[in-house]
């Protein structure tokens, strides 16, 4: 729902508010959403979504499907344009990659928005599990291995405002902690520097995962190691896959820091009139 008056400033830009409300009214699971839908879920009058969805289509976002709306592919670009901004996937993809040859096993990257976590890179092998997941996927950051190091990442004071914010996944996890347990857990992943979760999310999906640390040492982002419960034990996901998980994530940061430390246009293969050419 709307929150009216949220932006009393006078810089605040309300259209532009509203346009991402409707954005993001639309539900995992349900691939179109009729107007009168959009606007039970944003509480704006129907007129205003109309003219919301008008602009939208004309930019490229939604598209008319049947008696409703449905996303286009383009409303990815807005996500991918902050992944990119990092140069998170350019630098953690031969990491994944080689960590994936090791251990024939997907792995993906997420960090957390609000009590979700959102993939933002993965490297996967051909299996089938219970939850497809793709970039811009979104789990209840307290049922999985990666959530629960970003978490645990947090000043402790300020985890439950963070799960106050509804998840927008659509998923229900099996693992439906109290604060205590929630607390306890967050306390073991940070005296060990790893998190387990064992089919904690949905049946069949047990992972590993670690932080991914900038050059102050601040957890930026969480990786993991997904095998099916099936097939591999908890035994194996602690003894063989994490030692190279942890290799993994520590390379990846390492790399990350010396391309933050280089100017953009070096990043981008321009060389600075000012440096020598290489020998």
């Amino acid at each position: 729902m709307t929150d009216t008056g949220r932006g009393a400033g006078p810089d605040f830009i309300e259209a532009l508010a509203r346009g991402l409300d409707v954005l993001r009214s639309f539900r995992p699971g349900e691939p179109s959403m009729t107007l009168s839908e959009i606007a039970g879920q944003t509480g704006l009058a129907r007129p205003t979504v109309r003219r919301i969805l008008i602009t939208l289509e004309t930019l490229g976002y939604v598209r008319g499907a049947g008696r409703g709306y449905a996303l286009t592919p383009r409303v990815l670009d807005l996500g991918m344009a902050y992944v990119h901004s990092l140069n998170m996937w350019e630098v953690a993809r031969p990491h994944m990659e080689k960590l994936v040859a090791a251990t024939n096993e997907s792995t993906s990257m997420a960090q957390l928005d609000g009590g979700d976590i959102v993939y933002v890179a993965r490297v996967a092998v051909p299996k089938i599990v219970t939850l497809a997941v793709s970039i811009g996927t979104r789990f209840p950051a307290a049922a999985t291995s990666m959530g629960k190091v970003l978490l645990a990442a947090l000043p402790p004071a300020s985890v439950p405002s963070v799960l106050a914010e509804a998840s927008r996944s659509g998923i229900t996890a099996r693992w439906q902690p109290t604060p205590a347990e929630l607390s306890a857990s967050l306390r073991e992943v940070r005296a060990k520097g790893w998190a387990l979760a064992d089919q904690d999310l949905a049946p069949g999906i047990r992972s590993v995962a670690t932080g991914v640390r900038d050059g102050e040492g601040r957890v930026v982002a969480a990786i993991n190691v997904t095998v099916h419960a099936a097939e591999t034990s908890v035994d194996t996901l602690i003894e063989e896959h994490l030692p190279k998980l942890l290799r993994t994530a520590a390379d990846i940061g390492h790399d990350w820091t010396l391309t933050a430390s280089i100017p953009a246009a070096t990043v981008r293969g321009e060389v600075p009139a000012a440096l020598p050419p290489a020998f």
